[in-house]
């Protein structure tokens, strides 16, 4: 039964906290209270999918609560961690990132949210539950739940993510902007990037990078011409395809140049409107081998 419904608790708890450690012990403590349930209090349950995914949301409740001063205290700009995966079906996270809502674009703009806003929201609009159980989660009346579930929805549709490209359209879009890259050409990589695109890299002041996120097509051209004169070849060595969240990326391995990372494109208009790249280790340490 357990194995059952761990995808979706995960995803569940990934979605709320950014984290897939927080997510996952999360779950084995949702796990853990209900294998130490006498018979009677067992019984009393009519759905168990219920109810460890509100035990799951009230414990990820707390974790990203007590995450919120760490944040504030955050080196430069805080991605979610990856969900790095190969494509192969029985991988432990290919369930989970099968949710559109796992991409990494979706998963940014959840960081706008406040924690009980972003809890309503991933219950409420990404799982179907009734508000009387999300206030259950939230510790708060339903009335409250539903207020916090529409500020939510309309925070979210007011950042207007870019929606998921086809895979075929990312993986064309990556394969042209590495190559323009490696090739130096500064006009090539101004016309793959939509006029607004932006920058993004999780360092956590833990690896050299920019410590604020880049905005517009020539800024982000300008960088990444800067790195190359820089790092020369050792910039883009050894590059594989991944997925990244659920849509194609690349994973670097890292030298004694450049720091391991992955990244991730969004695309809007058939153009690169964000790229988003981790290469703070601690959010590296369970990328396939």
């Amino acid at each position: 039964m357990f194995e059952e419904h761990r995808a979706h608790l995960v995803r569940v708890g990934y979605r709320i906290t950014g984290s897939v450690a927080d997510a996952e012990d999360a779950v084995q403590e949702a796990w853990l209270r209900l294998a130490g349930l006498d018979a009677g209090a067992r019984d009393e349950i009519r759905d168990e999918r219920a109810w460890l995914t509100t035990v799951v949301g009230r414990l990820c409740l707390d974790r990203l609560r007590s995450a919120a001063a760490r944040r504030e205290r955050y080196v430069g700009p805080w991605l979610p961690e990856p969900l790095v995966t190969t494509g192969e079906p029985d991988e432990p996270l290919a369930a989970v990132v099968r949710d559109e809502g796992v991409r990494m674009a979706a998963m940014v703009v959840l960081e706008r949210l406040t924690p009980p806003q972003r809890v309503a929201f991933v219950l409420h609009e990404a799982l179907a539950l009734p508000y009387a159980q999300i206030a259950e989660v939230l510790g708060c009346p339903e009335a409250t739940a539903r207020q916090h579930a529409a500020r939510a929805r309309k925070i979210v549709a007011d950042a207007d993510a870019p929606p998921r490209a086809s895979n075929a359209e990312q993986e064309s879009l990556l394969a042209r902007f590495v190559d323009a890259i490696a090739r130096a050409d500064g006009a090539a990589l101004v016309e793959l990037l939509h006029p607004d695109a932006v920058w993004v890299t999780d360092s956590g002041g833990r690896a050299k990078a920019a410590r604020r996120t880049i905005v517009g097509a020539e800024k982000v051209a300008r960088l990444l011409l800067g790195l190359l004169t820089q790092y020369g070849e050792d910039l883009l060595g050894g590059t594989s395809a991944v997925q990244v969240n659920g849509e194609p990326g690349i994973r670097t391995p890292g030298n004694a140049a450049t720091p391991a990372g992955v990244g991730v494109l969004a695309v809007r208009d058939g153009r690169i409107a964000a790229v988003y790249q981790v290469v703070n280790p601690e959010k590296l340490t369970r990328l396939p081998g």
